[in-house]
């Protein structure tokens, strides 16, 4: 997950489009919870999309990888954010929206997983809270057996990163060579990227299974589609009937 890469991942997505996606996310949050004041991101990366939701919201981020986290803390310096895996995160107070963006939830790479990790940012929920999650490919709409190469062209800057898609037990496989050239140096090195292939009946169940009430958009900008699931409050238990209701 950018062990290698993480000094340059904002260089490698430079092309992706944030502020409209954060612009799109506080719409539909606006629209599904307008009390909402409180929001974690979940795989935040470097901060790119809570450099614009931190507008709307007290929001902080989390994230497994330092690297990306040293960046996302000088983007972001007034929010906080938790070096810590989605599947066993444990923070001290509740969110009214956690997102989870970019594919990152495929990363957990099983069905275990996946449950766990959706059940663990459901705790994290106050009653009513939205978790927005980003999919990555079902195993029908995912792609093997190509090649694909991306190019940075700048003056004291030259970046080639090309990838293979594979996969193998229900699991996506991006094997990553990275070109990385600036004056005086030129950097190579390898990450392979694995991400769990999930139905969207998979998805739905886990949502489900995590206490939430999922439904589908597949609208979202980027392609891929959303899951927005809403944390119902606990039911109350049954008050006993007493001799006078009978």
């Amino acid at each position: 997950m950018y062990t290698e890469a993480g000094h340059i991942y904002d260089a490698i997505y430079r092309h992706r489009e944030y502020a409209t996606q954060a612009e799109h996310l506080h719409a539909l949050i606006s629209e599904r919870q307008p009390n909402a004041r409180t929001l974690l991101d979940v795989a935040c990366a470097t901060g790119r999309h809570l450099e614009v939701l931190a507008r709307y919201y007290e929001a902080q981020g989390l994230d497994i990888n330092p690297t990306l986290l040293e960046i996302a803390r000088k983007r972001c310096p007034t929010l906080t954010f938790h070096e810590a895996s989605m599947l066993d995160f444990h923070l001290h107070h509740s969110f009214d929206v956690i997102t989870c963006l970019f594919s990152s939830i495929a990363y957990v790479k099983s069905l275990d997983r996946l449950e766990q990790a959706l059940e663990r940012m459901s705790r994290h929920l106050t009653d009513g809270g939205l978790l927005i999650v980003e999919p990555w490919f079902t195993p029908q709409t995912y792609w093997t057996g190509t090649i694909t190469a991306n190019h940075v062209d700048e003056p004291d800057f030259k970046l080639t990163w090309m990838y293979t898609s594979e996969a193998e037990d229900g699991v996506s496989i991006l094997d990553m060579h990275y070109l990385v050239g600036r004056p005086g140096s030129i950097e190579r090195f390898h990450e392979r990227h694995e991400l769990g292939l999930f139905t969207n009946e998979q998805y739905e169940t886990a949502f489900r299974r995590a206490g939430l009430e999922v439904s589908w958009d597949p609208t979202w900008i980027t392609g891929r589609g959303l899951y927005v699931g809403v944390k119902a409050p606990p039911r109350a238990a049954a008050t006993p009937a007493t001799e006078r209701d009978r």
